[in-house]
């Protein structure tokens, strides 16, 4: 609950910040935003290199030698870290006329990126490491710190030295030599601090390392990972693809447009990846913890029914308020509010996609426990060349439309494939038909509200308090059993 905490508000703060973005940057500019942060996703996977996976699976393996799994693990991220580092500042504008973006500060938001995803990779061990100690309270306040930074630095400048320049304060003639109006380079810049202060609190981590590097022990390890490595990859790939198909198959003159559409429509999708990360961060340790334990198959089919039932009701709940969500993406003026609302269509096609995404990651702890990592990259893989194919053959006809639901298709092909793959190879004794269940229940609710009731607030919030009730009715006797029997 704690790491969820952390995460659910970390990214509330983080989305908070859409209103000022969507104001303060035009709806193309933005699209370069969306971009970036596309490219960012899927390089983070590579420097990760799987090795947050082999670190929870090693560390359970090798117990009488946890010192030189954190040691490897740092160490191979490290190495790969300072050589991506050096290959993008030795052909950063190479890179920046690949991107075809239409900024003259390309190279320098490139420089920016390259800097943050080093020291969030060096990062990721350190984080792991905290989780594994079992200090959810740490883990927690320096991912708060961390969003904070960020927040305060995006409001310095993009709010207070605008702020100053106007009512001409002492200092706006300082800020009005070097500052420039709607520059997009800010929030990368705050990103950058933000990610190098947070490194800076993990020094304690840091510094219970020991440059130790245990050769058979990390080729043991790659051959775990490598397969982890491909899998993450190509799930970054079906999450962010997208976003750079549209601004390299679409016309230049609407490409960045239309990539801001959906970036930001995307936005409103957020609360459920919300849950969805913040339900890894704590499921994964907790499933590997649990593997020795005899009943461990019921307990994981548990964990899926109320994973399901809170992701259909988050799903319907965001469809049933989205004329109030909507608001956070609003414009500075009703033209631009207009067109950034063009992209409101696709989000309960993106809810959906983020249902069969958190069912796909709960169900793919099976090749993880039973070190059958070359499966996650088989059924990642696959949902890559659909992202990839759909993306090319349908984007230059329909635009963002086409992202939505090739997205939402691709996770469905992953988790339907893990499931049968699961089931073949490590069966689990979930209860499919209740999931299916509420799944289509929160899918023809949304349906309803959405298009039949015109986006109604009342229609569709009452809808939401009957699924809630219908609900409570179905589940309630089983969760006082479950909850009675835990406090005894």
């Amino acid at each position: 609950m704690i790491y969820g905490l952390s995460t659910i508000i970390a990214r509330l703060v983080n989305f908070i910040l859409t209103p000022l973005f969507s104001r303060k940057l035009s709806t193309a500019v933005f699209g370069i935003f969306t971009t970036m942060y596309s490219y960012a996703s899927l390089l983070n996977a590579l420097l990760a290199f799987g090795m947050e996976t082999t670190f929870f699976r090693y560390i359970q393996k090798k117990e009488d030698n946890k010192q030189a799994v954190y040691n490897n693990t740092f160490l191979i991220i490290l190495a790969i870290s300072l050589c991506f580092l050096l290959l993008v500042l030795l052909f950063k504008q190479e890179i920046a006329h690949f991107m075809n973006i239409s900024d003259p500060d390309l190279s320098r938001y490139i420089t920016y990126f390259a800097l943050i995803l080093v020291l969030d990779a060096i990062a990721v061990i350190p984080f792991a490491k905290i989780r594994a100690d079992g200090r959810p309270l740490r883990y927690g306040m320096i991912k708060l710190f961390n969003i904070f930074i960020f927040v305060s630095s995006n409001l310095f400048f993009i709010v207070f030295i605008p702020w100053a320049i106007k009512t001409d304060l002492s200092i706006a003639p300082y800020f009005s030599t070097w500052y420039h109006s709607q520059w997009v380079g800010y929030v990368f810049l705050s990103n950058l601090i933000a990610s190098a202060v947070t490194l800076l609190l993990m020094i304690p981590e840091l510094l219970k390392l020991k440059l130790r590097f245990n050769g058979p022990l990390a080729r043991e390890m790659f051959s775990y990972s490598f397969p982890i490595l491909i899998a993450n990859f190509s799930f970054i790939i079906n999450e962010n693809l997208d976003k750079v198909f549209l601004g390299q198959l679409l016309p230049d003159d609407i490409a960045e447009t239309q990539v801001g559409i959906y970036g930001l429509s995307a936005k409103l999708a957020v609360f459920l990846s919300i849950f969805i990360q913040a339900f890894r961060l704590g499921a994964e340790p907790f499933f590997f913890s649990q593997a020795k334990e005899k009943n461990s198959g019921q307990t994981y089919a548990i964990i899926m029914d109320y994973f399901v039932i809170a992701m259909a009701i988050g799903m319907f709940g965001l469809v049933a308020n989205i004329e109030i969500l909507k608001y956070f993406i609003a414009g500075s003026s009703l033209t631009t509010s207009m067109e950034n609302w063009k992209g409101l269509s696709i989000v309960p096609i993106l809810l959906l996609g983020y249902i069969f995404l958190g069912v796909y990651m709960s169900l793919s702890i099976w090749y993880k426990l039973s070190d059958q990592t070359k499966y996650g990259l088989y059924i990642s893989g696959t949902g890559a060349i659909v992202t990839i194919v759909l993306n090319l053959v349908f984007i230059p006809s329909y635009g963002f439309i086409a992202s939505a639901w090739i997205t939402m298709i691709t996770y469905a092909c992953m988790m339907i494939l893990s499931y049968v793959l699961g089931q073949k190879n490590y069966p689990i004794p979930y209860h499919t038909f209740k999931n299916l269940t509420y799944i289509v229940c929160a899918i023809i609710l949304s349906w309803l509200s959405f298009y039949v009731f015109g986006r109604n607030l009342i229609i569709g919030n009452g809808l939401l308090l009957l699924f809630l009730i219908g609900i409570y009715l179905k589940e309630g006797p089983q969760l006082k059993q479950l909850l009675g029997y835990k406090r005894r």
